[in-house]
């Protein structure tokens, strides 16, 4: 070769190690952010992306022996301002970060990060959803989801069917890939079902564990899915009296096909046999318990095989367990309502600063770290803040009661009755209306009881006509099975016009597709590390890393 080609190649090189080649250049090779977080929160990047820090420890070493940071999921998070933070606008990224949450946890796990703005919908949400209270059920149990928005949202829900003869849907459970709803079938001859959804409206027959005319509750505990079986008493909900007066009060655990294994039934010798449920959740590792009705009330807590240990009562029915900060709270149906804290040994009444009184309180969630009740009759909606005082966040249209509540992807959502539309919490305490009305019967009272995250999508039962709907606030990848204990390495990708997350460099969620150009998630917001528009993150968090572009799959493999 000539010494003037010789020369030639290696200026050729030399121009593209500094101005980089087309498909990818140097500066975009690595991580544009990158925090350790084994020592504190400073960015190891050549970009200076030091994190402020608001609590996170880093002196404690993690189950594995090795230093990570410790979020309490309370109030610990580190903040990049939104002067320094990533830009991620329309085109692709990648966010891969090493987490742990323990087994058991006596908390929702929380958010992993965000950079969004709730006023404008715009942004990126990235956390697991351990969702419970949400009416009788625990929908989402450690499903990894991973949203983007730019204020996007589907115009009307989708019709998803009505499962077998439900005249409700008392409450769906997201288990192995899967979403099940519990059913309520009042008619003569009939009995509460538990179906699973098969895509495009169809529903497949999970059997009916129980004669009782409901499926009050689900749940997932330990890898398995549980049902509630319960008498519901229809003239409560302006309809005729169900003839099947078979009493429920029993929970089964689902082996497959139809078959299920009876686990017992909620009894005291305080307050009789329940003929009811009144909600399941999952608090310290063990599944919990409510009862509907007066006979049997109380709390109870699963012992294994027929066996339920009786938690006691705090003089008022209490239902629809939800997991918060190292508690199980409690609604009432009981005047003035509740809501009441349960702490593994006692009760406590944490609803005294409500104002003006309730009567009834129906479900609970937890968005931006604090926890939400709906209520009845005013159909209000109240935010615990971190001293304990409640604070009224206004209501939902001219509704008398607001129902099961869920965070979707980045905001707060809830059902209403008597007509049966969903609502979606905005800036001052603004409810905004969403999609259509879901229960167009002539029934007095039309009930959005039940939510679930599942698919990326936000899925909602109704009364009296039994039918499920569903939509979707921007574009959402959701892994609807429950993320294991121990070390995983998580990542979500923004490829093209998908949404891709992995676990431990498999693939294990994809969203619909959707046009790049209308998912510009703007710049000079504030990326938060372990708190989101959900919760605080409950866990350690270690090797975090943000590249501008969507890296290759042997890439992830490699990470």
């Amino acid at each position: 070769m000539s010494k003037t080609i010789l020369s030639g190649v290696v200026m050729f090189c030399v121009l593209a190690f500094v101005i980089g080649f087309p498909e990818r250049t140097f500066a975009d090779s690595g991580p544009v952010a990158h925090w350790p977080l084994t020592d504190d929160a400073r960015d190891s990047s050549p970009n200076g992306r030091h994190a402020e820090n608001h609590g996170v420890v880093f002196d404690t070493p993690a189950p594995d022996g090795r230093r990570a940071a410790r979020f309490d999921g309370k109030s610990a998070f580190l903040e990049v301002p939104g002067t320094l933070a990533p830009a991620f606008g329309a085109a692709d990224f990648t966010v891969s970060v090493d987490l742990f949450v323990e087994e058991p946890l006596d908390d929702a796990p929380g958010d992993i990060l965000s950079c969004y703005d709730p006023d404008r919908r715009q942004g990126l949400n990235l956390g697991l959803a351990s969702y419970s209270g949400v009416g009788n059920s625990q929908p989402n149990y450690r499903n990894l989801y991973f949203g983007i928005d730019n204020g996007q949202l589907e115009a009307q829900w989708t019709d998803c069917g009505r499962p077998g003869n439900a005249v409700m849907v008392f409450g769906f459970a997201v288990h192995e890939g899967a979403l099940y709803a519990g059913t309520c079938e009042p008619q003569e001859g009939a009995a509460g079902h538990v179906y699973r959804y098969e895509g495009e409206g169809r529903w497949a027959d999970c059997g009916s564990p129980d004669r009782s005319n409901a499926i009050g509750a689900l749940a997932v505990c330990g890898g398995r899915l549980y049902a509630g079986a319960s008498r519901y008493d229809t003239t409560g909900s302006a309809m005729a009296a169900s003839p099947n007066t078979t009493p429920g009060g029993k929970v089964y655990r689902y082996e497959g096909g139809k078959e299920w294994t009876c686990c017992g039934a909620l009894e005291n010798p305080e307050t009789g046999q329940a003929a009811t449920l009144g909600g399941l959740g999952v608090y310290q590792g063990a599944l919990h318990a409510t009862t509907l009705k007066q006979e049997g009330f109380g709390l109870y807590r699963y012992a294994g095989g027929t066996r339920w240990d009786y938690c006691g009562h705090p003089g008022r029915r209490v239902l629809n367990p939800c997991v918060f900060n190292g508690a199980l709270y409690m609604v009432s149906y009981d005047a003035p309502g509740g809501p009441f804290r349960y702490d593994g040994k006692r009760f406590a009444y944490a609803g005294a600063s409500i104002d003006p009184p309730i009567q009834q309180d129906y479900s609970l969630a937890v968005y931006g770290g604090l926890l939400h009740v709906s209520t009845w009759p005013a159909a209000q909606v109240y935010r615990m803040n971190q001293d304990g005082v409640w604070s009224l966040l206004g209501k939902p249209g001219e509704e008398l009661e607001t129902m099961g509540m869920m965070l979707h992807n980045g905001k707060l959502y809830t059902g209403t009755l008597p007509s049966a539309r969903v609502y979606r919490l905005d800036a001052n305490g603004t409810w905004t209306p969403i999609g259509q009305v879901l229960d167009a019967s002539d029934n007095k009272y039309r009930r959005a009881w039940s939510m679930a995250l599942y698919q990326g999508r936000l899925f909602c039962g109704t009364l009296p006509s039994g039918r499920v709907f569903s939509i979707e606030a921007g574009r959402n990848a959701t892994c609807d099975r429950a993320l294991g204990a121990g070390w995983q390495r998580i990542t979500a990708v923004r490829r093209k016009d998908r949404l891709l997350l992995y676990t431990g460099g498999t693939q294990t969620a994809s969203s619909a597709a959707f046009e790049p150009g209308a998912y510009d998630l703007g710049a000079g917001m504030p990326f938060r590390i372990g708190f989101g528009a959900g919760d605080y993150f409950n866990g350690w968090l270690r090797d975090l890393r943000v590249y501008s572009r969507a890296l290759s799959e042997e890439e992830l493999r490699g990470l």
